[in-house]
């Protein structure tokens, strides 16, 4: 199964720009017979946080609507992320337990990780915009499923409210689990072997990986690939950086159930594609049994 990483050099707040320069990269990664697509992470908009509420999405979701007619047309599979709105409810007892403001202002706390956003209602609920670093899985035009980001990098986490579920996402049309996380996530082994775990064929981070962390990205990368017996789809971002950022490397990877790196994007803007075997970790896991040796009782 042919599999593409899209490293993009994503302009900072500029959705429309974004957008159409990850399809025209999607077609060519079509062109070479790419039937999984991967884009980096908040590749449409960039850690836009100055217009966060303006950016952000809820659903339907306009930007993967596009994407939903680029996968329908060429019955493809496309993996990224972007920036959801979502409306959540609140009780006053937990705004009060913490200390969020309720006179309409911006706020920023803790329920269910931080939120951003204004508090309105009547009574005792309360109603506030939260926002998410939203990954999704889009399959021949259909939503397969999302995955909010769990674990949030540094200031991301005055921005944005974590996600509480980790779980592969089923392609039903393919037969195949895909074990998606975002980013800094990659630094958290427990993600990737629960993901493995549940059954994933496939793992993809999507990522905004910065600079001047290659190498962690890239030693990373091979070790959850080699740990979890799965192929990786590392999609990173390249080019400069928004919010004081010193800019991203690239360096997205297509690895091998072995761990053994099969494409290489470099540090420039452009299109890897590989043909993956999904069927290949089963030979792996028979010759190192790693997962009938696990006592997880230990651990």
């Amino acid at each position: 199964m042919k599999v593409a990483c899209i490293q993009m050099d994503v302009l900072p707040c500029r959705k429309k720009e974004n957008l159409e320069k990850a399809l025209r990269m999607a077609e060519e990664a079509i062109v070479n017979g790419a039937e999984i697509l991967v884009f980096p992470e908040v590749f449409s908009t960039g850690f836009c946080y100055e217009n966060l509420d303006l950016l952000s999405e809820s659903s339907p979701y306009h930007t993967l609507l596009e994407l939903a007619r680029f996968s329908e047309t060429h019955a493809c599979v496309l993996i990224g992320s972007i920036i959801e709105k979502k409306t959540e409810m609140v009780l006053d007892n937990v705004l009060e337990k913490e200390n969020l403001s309720e006179n309409g202002s911006s706020v920023s706390g803790s329920v269910s990780g931080s939120v951003s956003g204004s508090v309105s209602g009547p009574g005792p609920e309360k109603y506030i915009s939260a926002y998410y670093n939203l990954g999704f899985c889009l399959e021949a035009g259909v939503l397969a499923g999302t995955y909010r980001k769990t674990h949030p990098f540094k200031n991301e986490n005055l921005y944005f409210s974590k996600g509480n579920s980790i779980e592969p996402i089923s392609l039903k049309n393919r037969n195949l689990k895909i074990g998606l996380e975002i980013c800094y996530e990659l630094r958290f082994p427990e993600i990737s072997r629960k993901l493995a775990l549940a059954g994933s064929d496939f793992l993809v981070t999507i990522a905004a990986f910065p600079s001047p962390r290659e190498a962690h990205w890239r030693n990373l990368s091979v070790a959850r690939a080699i740990e979890n017996q799965l192929p990786h789809i590392a999609c990173n971002r390249t080019g400069g950086g928004e919010n004081n950022s010193p800019g991203y490397f690239g360096a997205s990877m297509i690895v091998d159930a072995w761990g053994e790196i099969k494409a290489d994007a470099g540090d420039k803007e452009g299109v890897i594609v590989y043909d993956l075997d999904p069927i290949r970790k089963n030979k792996v896991r028979e010759q190192i049994p790693v997962f009938k040796d696990r006592r997880p009782g230990l651990y």
